[in-house]
């Protein structure tokens, strides 16, 4: 990660992508609260409302390239979903990107020392540094936190439509992954080629990993590594209902790492084929979408300019 420090006081105007269905239904609250910090500072901002995740991706470009025209700062306000889309709307408009964390798990700003609530993660951006952070791409797609393919995805669509009839909190996300651990589960049989690793195996899942916290509360002790320009790869053995509660015991108690079960590496890209298929199901970052094989993953260092809060205003990495 390499750090930018502004001199002088900055007045640049913030745009606000607030994502309305993030979290639990606070996104009127949420917007009031960071207007009433911004107008209180005296700083500029506008803030555009996404109403439907169909208009995220295209809002999220408009706003970027009003940042880039007036040498603004783009801000996300959402869930790791929202922020993968404005994340990418930042890069490819070449302005910094700031966040409000509004999401369920919210891995990103937690790893980045942003504050969860809203008050103090709007009031943080006010003096924040600039630092530019590794993602990863798949494709021609980025994500922040993770990509994967196999059983996850599948557990994210039925996760979301509980949520949608329960609510969005992490009970029902824990509960959610419960009941579609009990249904059976088809393995997925892939190439996978990362220079080092060169496997054909059938899998449950294939998870990479770009967020050193995730990889932290998993117990998967290769966090270091992302520092390094890598991604770490994991790659679940095939087994049984019992077993895999088993798994998200030991995922949940920061173990993940030392069941046999489960392989881990480091890599800088890997070509993954999934066998016999012409589309794979992938989750990027939460959100799942359909691409066509072979699918390469890489990381970028350095590439995404992130605004970090002061270090005494800085949430505890946890």
């Amino acid at each position: 990660m390499t750090e930018t420090t502004t001199a002088g006081r900055d007045r640049r105007r913030f745009f606000v992508v607030l994502n309305s269905t993030s979290g639990e239904g606070n996104a009127d609250h949420a917007a009031a609260q960071i207007c009433q910090v911004l107008s209180g500072a005296d700083r500029l901002g506008s803030l555009l409302k996404v109403e439907t995740s169909l208009t995220l991706a295209s809002i999220a470009q408009q706003a970027a390239l009003q940042a880039s025209r007036e040498d603004g700062i783009l801000v996300a306000a959402g869930g790791d979903g929202t922020l993968n889309a404005v994340a990418a709307a930042a890069m490819k408009a070449s302005v910094p990107l700031g966040i409000v964390p509004l999401g369920t798990f919210n891995y990103f700003a937690r790893n980045h020392g942003i504050p969860l609530d809203t008050t103090l993660a709007t009031a943080a951006l006010l003096n924040a540094h600039t630092a530019r952070v590794q993602v990863g791409s798949l494709n021609d797609r980025i994500f922040l936190v993770n990509a994967s393919l196999g059983l996850y995805p599948k557990l994210l669509e039925e996760r979301e439509s509980n949520k949608r009839a329960f609510g969005r909190n992490r009970f029902v996300a824990f509960f959610s992954a419960l009941l579609t651990l009990l249904r059976a589960h088809r393995t997925l049989g892939v190439q996978i080629d990362s220079g080092s690793h060169n496997l054909r195996i059938r899998t449950l899942a294939l998870v990479v990993a770009n967020d050193a916290l995730q990889l932290e509360q998993l117990g998967v002790e290769l966090e270091e590594a992302l520092d390094k320009g890598r991604l770490v790869s994991i790659v679940i053995d095939p087994m049984g209902t019992l077993a895999l509660y088993g798994l998200l015991i030991r995922g949940l108690t920061s173990r993940l790492g030392d069941a046999s079960s489960v392989k881990c590496f480091t890599c800088r890209d890997m070509l993954v084929n999934p066998t016999g298929k012409r589309r794979v199901r992938v989750a990027m970052d939460g959100e799942v979408t359909w691409m066509q094989p072979p699918l390469r993953f890489a990381a970028i260092e350095d590439s995404l300019q992130l605004l970090i809060p002061r270090a005494e205003e800085r949430h505890i990495r946890q």
